[in-house]
């Protein structure tokens, strides 16, 4: 008996130390969704004139 007062004091010890586990926090209150950059049209344009340069052509690289 006197081993289940000692479980039974010790358990009544950390519920007053602990108490009991914080609320679970949801997954959607955890995350921050916020765009990266902001839009910029002229950017984002298409110019057919000036598309060529972004594409590296080795035989242009080799002068040839």
């Amino acid at each position: 008996m006197e081993s289940q007062s000692a479980l039974d004091s010790a358990a009544a010890a950390r519920r007053a130390r602990f108490g009991t586990l914080p609320e679970r926090i949801r997954f959607e209150d955890t995350v921050e969704e916020k765009q990266a950059t902001s839009n910029d049209p002229a950017r984002d344009a298409y110019d057919p004139e000036g598309s060529w340069m972004s594409f590296s052509c080795l035989a242009a690289d080799l002068g040839l």
